[in-house]
């Protein structure tokens, strides 16, 4: 039996809101993170974590110096742990639903994270969440594993998955 159902997709066709949408009428207990953009006078100027609790945390931005760069920006790895990573083990230690919005290249750099996201997966603890479209060694063997479910959206499944994701997380 599927425990992780992970949204995968094109950017921008609405994975977050999806999730969004199914943890807004879920009656289970969930913690975790959404990842937003950083928008000013309409230009993506970097990422930053939400969690479900409502703690923020810059993620990357094309002003942080970070060692790690994603494309033109730079990676706090320290705030995802701090943030990210402590919300996602929050719902593991309460044996809420883990919510992880998302699992994509900025989010792999941190071991912690990939540790905690593998946890829950080989646990069969409840997930919920979305992860990158490309191949990654990391995210590949997420994909694989036996407890976890795929679902591609689309424009034309939206409220099919919507509706499926509904009914596994009442």
């Amino acid at each position: 039996m599927k425990t992780a159902y992970l949204v995968t997709g094109q950017p921008g066709i609405g994975k977050t809101t999806l999730i969004r949408q199914v943890v807004s009428t879920m009656r289970m207990r969930a913690a975790g993170f959404y990842t937003e953009d950083l928008q000013s006078s309409g230009m993506r100027e970097g990422f930053r974590i939400v969690t479900l609790e409502g703690d923020i945390a810059l993620l990357a931005s094309g002003g942080h110096p970070g060692p790690v760069r994603v494309s033109k920006y730079g990676v706090d790895l320290q705030e995802l742990e701090r943030v990210g990573v402590a919300a996602l083990q929050r719902a593991l230690d309460r044996g809420y639903v883990l919510v992880a919005d998302e699992i994509g290249k900025m989010q792999l750099f941190s071991r912690p994270f990939r540790q905690t996201v593998l946890e829950a997966v080989r646990s069969g603890h409840p997930m919920l969440g979305t992860i990158m479209l490309g191949r990654n060694p990391y995210a590949d063997r997420v994909k694989a594993h036996r407890n976890v479910e795929i679902l591609t959206l689309s424009s034309e499944n939206r409220n099919e998955l919507l509706t499926f994701l509904r009914s596994k997380f009442v």
